[in-house]
């Protein structure tokens, strides 16, 4: 979700929207709170209140990017009360892949702030269906892609996919216990077994790696797998050009990034068929989709894929197609409409028109939203509305 955040921050800025991001994870002032857990928590929280109230005073559109459990009670939920209290237009974005086990113990207090919102706004067909069956409609606004990032580079292309150049295999999920890496882990050992040469890297920090490193010596694959641990979004693309097959294990899941990441990378997908990945890509078309916790399966697509070229080449060229349809420019209208839409609810008609460069609206004053519990910054000629601070 913060890579998307970011993402869209710097989308919105380029088409000339002010953007102001709250953060939930701010440093502690003074530095030595971050010593003291319960401390620690009051202090982020109250820090990031202060900062929301006050961002929300300045905006039109409050544009939270919400997730399921104590994210949304602690963090979401705040935000949509104060965004509404503060008189902007507010936007849910909901992004958490385990809504539906969420919604069913806690949709009782979901339910009366969801709905203050102006609009729900949720990437995934998956969500989208979660969402209706409880009575609510949302809007389908994917998460975006930067194909060019991704795009084979000239390096790749003298090793076609599917060769083996070490079979090398990539993990790019948090090692968490939801994303079920030891899965991954136990395939490549029935890999390992097949072709000797094949290598692993797992891409990611979290509480399950001390585990993840004792499953990977007790199975003798200490010196095939490498923990590369957090890898910076602008190294990415470099990680998935050395790849041969992406690998995404999860037990629960939305829209994964890294699947998407992958796709535009031209790098075949093995994953779990849970949550909203099958809406995303189908099986033997555009990725090769297996039942979650079964290693034996996912070795055996995986092993396809290094055998079989022409089923790499054909899922490679097909995945870079699917995510040409996750770019910002296929995004933009969407989003911009849903914005345009609740400005009008809220009765903000002249703030429906403001900077940024779409067709429908004009380059004059007006701010857009950003991100997870986050908000846009104002014009500063903009207009001050009944309940904007001083």
């Amino acid at each position: 979700m913060a890579n998307q955040t970011r993402q869209l921050a710097g989308l919105l800025r380029a088409e000339g929207c002010s953007v102001e991001l709250v953060r939930q994870n701010r440093p502690y002032v003074p530095a030595w709170i971050g010593a003291f857990p319960r401390v620690r928590a009051l202090a982020r929280l109250l820090s990031y209140l202060r900062s929301l109230w006050g961002a929300a005073g300045r905006v039109e559109v409050v544009h939270v990017m919400a997730n399921s459990g104590w994210s949304w009670h602690l963090f979401a939920a705040p935000a949509i009360v104060i965004g509404r209290l503060r008189g902007a237009a507010v936007v849910v974005n909901y992004r958490g892949g385990r809504a539906e086990q969420f919604f069913d113990r806690s949709y009782w207090l979901v339910a009366p702030v969801l709905r203050l919102a102006g609009a729900v706004v949720v990437p995934s067909g998956f969500l989208h269906e979660v969402f209706r069956r409880r009575g609510v409609s949302a809007q389908v606004v994917p998460n975006i892609v930067d194909c060019a990032r991704f795009r084979l580079g000239a390096e790749v292309a003298d090793a076609p996919v599917g060769e083996t150049r070490g079979a090398h295999l990539i993990v790019a999920r948090n090692l968490e216990s939801i994303y079920d890496n030891a899965t991954a882990v136990r395939a490549f050992r029935i890999v390992k077994d097949h072709v000797p040469d094949a290598r692993m890297t797992i891409a990611g920090t979290g509480p399950e790696e001390a585990k993840l490193e004792v499953l990977v010596e007790s199975l003798e694959l200490s010196g095939s797998v490498t923990f590369v641990g957090r890898v910076d979004n602008d190294r990415m693309p470099e990680l998935y050009r050395s790849a041969d097959v992406a690998i995404n294990p999860s037990l629960i899941d939305n829209m994964p990034n890294s699947v998407l990441e992958a796709l535009a990378s031209g790098v075949p997908v093995v994953s779990t068929d849970v949550g909203g990945v099958p809406y995303l890509v189908k099986h033997d078309r555009t990725a090769l989709l297996v039942p979650p916790c079964a290693p034996e399966r996912m070795a055996h697509a995986v092993l396809r894929l290094v055998r079989e070229r022409g089923l790499a080449e054909r899922l490679s060229e097909a995945g870079r197609r699917l995510a040409e349809e996750y770019t910002w420019e296929r995004s933009r209208e969407k989003l911009f409409t849903v914005y345009t839409q609740v400005l009008e609810e809220a009765g903000s008609k002249s703030a429906a028109y403001g900077t940024c460069t779409h067709r429908r609206v004009s380059p004059r004053r007006s701010s857009q939203p950003d991100n997870s519990r986050r908000a846009g910054s104002p014009d500063p000629k903009r207009k001050k509305r009944r309940g904007d601070s001083e």
